[in-house]
């Protein structure tokens, strides 16, 4: 019996390296080929993977082609990205491609992250280990919670999951697989910190490199956002938007009581149906429509309009100090200023660029008040700006009790205000303005305040200091009264000389 087996054995083995080698370059016809469709047990309801499946492998197959990367030569990147709905087997279409790219490639190395350790775990390396071990390769894998490898060459040939946490971004740098395939696969990729992304596109540069991201589109912002909806996709070999309706696996039950219930442009439908972004995030205090109306609109200004001035201040760091202007509803008209950070490490740089605003003629109009973040040594600040006969100035302490019960502090109120004002008013087309207005989130408070997330927390989560909309924000701290026409200079005219005079 072992004499006969072992021969069995060995032709299996050779045909299945056979069967490897030549769909190296056709992962569609792997799939079919590697997994029991049809069989008895958790596939015996379909053929082969669902039609959007089978087009994604399709699409891969034809990059890989054409690059025809000889094992020395460095081809450029094959870069894909899906958003889609909730259920429509993403979790199932990673682990196919984990299985086809680990067993086709000799030596290949792989990175596999998620939004959160759980969502990556739990679900995303979950479903590659059931997908690997329902693969006719199973056999050659060691696989566990931490790894998978060929069985004999742990080192070379392996892949793994991987945290997000921006402090962990070292296990997604120096992945360069000269001779071999490197491949990065962000799942739920829309809350992935934007600096995991940077490193991984630092490991693409040698051999046949490979990146990939699925998720649902949760933000309007990142790169999964940009890439897909943002314009930056034109590197991408393919960037799709897939509609669960669309789909074999959804319950299409469910979503018609959903779509009932819920709308068609909903935002929890379009999230969670339709594979596209929200209109505001869940937790966004300034939905991102409200800004693009802004941008948009045109407003007419009275002649009496004050004209406003905030500085958010930045004080050395890598931020910047922002100074926006604002008459009425436009916010436009006058350029913002900005310094870099690193410039004002002397207080009197700032002094200076400020005193030329204080002292500056806009557009016809001078700055009636100028309303300064008070962080740091603003008050010095001001104090030396007061010394130069400026008095329309006026020191604003973002974390000071709001005067309104319905915001929990000055820095709540002036955003709730500017939120409100971006229905009527005009902005420019700044990316980093219109990023920083839609950046914050909102804390639970207990007395139902308005309460944005702190800047630490948006750092935690890879977001930069919202400055641009800070600065902003402090057109509203105060009202400014409107602009009196003045009096008429009476100039008295000139009769001559009188009699006597001696010059």
């Amino acid at each position: 019996m072992t004499d006969l087996a072992a021969p069995a054995a060995r032709d299996f083995e050779r045909e299945l390296h056979e069967f490897c080698g030549e769909h190296y370059n056709n992962p569609l016809a792997w799939v079919r080929g590697a997994f029991p469709w049809g069989e008895d047990g958790p596939l015996s309801a379909y053929r082969e993977p669902d039609k959007w499946q089978c087009e994604f492998l399709e699409w891969l197959g034809s990059e890989i082609t054409a690059r025809r990367f000889d094992g020395i030569k460095p081809v450029m990147p094959i870069k894909g990205a899906i958003s889609s709905g909730h259920g429509i087997g993403k979790g199932a279409l990673v682990g196919m491609l984990v299985a086809f790219l680990m067993s086709t490639r000799r030596n290949a190395k792989g990175v596999i992250t998620a939004n959160t350790s759980t969502q990556l775990q739990d679900k995303t390396w979950a479903g590659i280990q059931t997908w690997v071990k329902r693969a006719i390769t199973k056999h050659w894998f060691e696989l566990n919670t931490s790894i998978m490898y060929r069985r004999g060459n742990r080192a070379e040939w392996k892949c793994s999951p991987q945290t997000c946490d921006p402090d962990n971004s070292e296990a997604f740098a120096g992945q360069h697989n000269v001779a071999s395939t490197s491949f990065y696969i962000f799942d739920e990729a829309s809350n992935v910190p934007q600096s995991i992304f940077e490193t991984a596109e630092g490991g693409l540069t040698d051999g046949e490199p490979m990146l990939f991201m699925f998720g649902n589109p949760t933000r309007r912002r990142g790169t999964f956002y940009d890439v897909l909806f943002g314009g930056e996709g034109k590197r991408w070999g393919l960037t799709r938007a897939i509609d669960a309706r669309d789909c074999t696996f959804p319950n299409k039950v469910l979503i018609q009581e959903q779509l009932e219930d819920w709308g068609e442009d909903s935002d929890r439908f379009r999230v969670r149906v339709r594979g596209i972004p929200p209109k505001a995030e869940d937790a966004q205090f300034i939905d991102s429509l409200r800004v693009i109306d802004a941008q948009k609109r045109q407003v007419v200004v009275l002649n009496d309009e004050p004209l406003i001035a905030g500085c958010d201040l930045a004080w050395g760091g890598k931020d910047a100090n922002v100074i926006r202007f604002r008459r009425g509803p436009d916010a436009r008209t006058i350029p913002a200023i900005r310094i870099p950070g690193e410039l004002t490490r002397d207080p009197s740089v700032l002094v200076n660029r400020l005193s030329d605003v204080l002292a500056g003629t806009y557009n016809g109009h001078r700055v009636a008040m100028l309303f300064l973040d008070s962080a740091g040594i603003a008050g010095s600040v001001g104090t030396r700006l007061r010394e130069l006969g400026h008095t329309n100035l006026l020191e604003v302490n973002f974390g000071a009790d709001s005067p309104d019960r319905k915001y929990r502090y000055m820095r709540d109120l002036m955003w709730g205000r500017m939120k409100d004002w971006l229905l009527k008013g005009a902005i420019d087309k700044a990316p980093r303005l219109e990023a920083d207005l839609t950046a914050p989130g909102l804390r639970e408070d207990l007395q139902q305040r308005v309460w944005l997330e702190s800047k630490k927390d948006m750092r935690a989560r890879d977001v930069p200091s919202p400055d641009e909309a800070d600065s902003l924000c402090l057109t509203f701290a105060q009202t400014v009264a409107k602009v009196k026409k003045e009096a008429p200079v009476v100039t008295p005219q000139f009769h001559g000389l009188p009699q006597g005079w001696m010059g």
